[in-house]
């Protein structure tokens, strides 16, 4: 056996010695295919651009003559800042990076391109998947892939119609493609802010929910990975209740989705500082299917927040939290005011 595949093997045991779901028995003297997924919300990544159809004060903000003195050189840090980060997600297991990438808080594709063609990403060769939606701040989700990992077949948006006071937010975007071979379902969403009122979220979870169900129900054994800016921790009503979803691996029911931060948000964990206090809105919800030992298809291993010193506010009242571009039009040089998240499934390597 090469001496990088036993530090390969060491590496694997390591990151799986973290989470009991799958037996590290079962893996011994077996090749593994390791992939990483991620999902980061980006903090506002405008252009210079003055775009009409832009909420007003955002339009105002991210312009030059704006209070944010919104320039080139400053959307060129922010660029960067943003690709050093995906750039480096789970790259301890996966050296090439994330293989799909989940992303939030995007002005358009124009940005997205601008992103993935900076010096840190460029050879990785991520494609987009991105549609205009009908938010009042402007931004949009999206959806990043390399395409040697994951071949995509379908993507399609679905905005919900229903909610209260005809609030127009973010649309839920979908994916179908082959991941290294097998059959995945990608689903991003960013719920709206807790500026509005609770019913919002609750009406988003139910709809996205209603999606996964009309999945399964044409697929009972579908994997399908939720990923987004719930705006609501694992906790939460909008979470457990209507969107299903618990931490309990050992007393998941057949009905419930499982959620990996869950326990991590119990534990004090969060991607997001408010009041001294952490939360959780950034999350994976996904399909049974993706749970067990079984290591012949993908199988769930663990999941990460990313946080790293050079990500954080260094001294003042908000050392610790996330280093962000701007506080109000003060320009920090940051990154977001979110940390991203990440995961790694793992497969026997036939």
């Amino acid at each position: 056996m090469k001496k990088s595949f036993i530090i390969y093997i060491l590496l694997l045991f390591a990151v799986i010695n973290s989470f009991a779901q799958i037996d590290i028995d079962n893996l011994k003297g077996k090749k593994v295919q390791i992939t990483s997924i991620a999902f980061y919300n980006l903090e506002n990544l405008f252009d210079t651009i003055v775009d009409p159809d832009t909420n007003l004060i955002l339009r105002e903000d991210f312009t030059p003559k704006g209070p944010k003195a919104w320039n080139t050189e400053k959307y060129y840090i922010k660029l960067d800042n943003m690709a050093k980060v995906l750039s480096k997600l789970g790259t301890e297991m996966c050296p090439t990076g994330p293989a799909v990438i989940g992303v939030a808080e995007v002005e358009n594709r124009s940005v997205l391109e601008d992103l993935i063609s900076r010096p840190m990403l460029k050879n990785r060769n991520y494609q987009i998947v991105h549609y205009d939606s009908p938010d009042e701040r402007g931004i949009d989700v999206a959806f990043l892939y390399q395409p040697n990992r994951f071949v995509l077949e379908k993507s399609w948006v679905r905005h919900e119609t229903s909610l209260p006071n005809n609030d127009k937010t973010r649309d839920m975007l979908a994916m179908y493609g082959q991941l290294d071979g097998e059959p995945f379902y990608f689903i991003v969403d960013h719920w709206p802010s807790r500026g509005g009122p609770e019913p919002l979220r609750d009406s988003v979870a139910k709809h996205d929910r209603m999606v996964i169900d009309s999945i399964l129900a044409l697929h009972p054994d579908a994997k399908i990975i939720y990923m987004g800016d719930l705006n609501d921790d694992p906790i939460d009503e909008s979470v457990k209740t209507f969107m299903k979803a618990t931490g309990k691996l050992k007393k998941i029911k057949p009905d419930q989705l499982y959620d990996p931060m869950v326990a991590k948000y119990k534990n004090g964990n969060g991607t997001l500082a408010y009041n001294d206090a952490w939360n959780l809105f950034d999350q994976f919800i996904f399909t049974q299917s993706l749970l067990g030992d079984d290591i012949s298809s993908y199988k769930f291993v663990n999941a990460h927040i990313f946080k790293k010193k050079w990500m954080t506010q260094s001294s003042g009242k908000y050392a610790g939290y996330p280093l962000r571009t701007y506080v109000g039009d003060t320009f920090m040089g940051g990154y977001s005011d979110h940390f991203p998240v990440y995961l790694f499934l793992a497969k026997e390597k036939k």
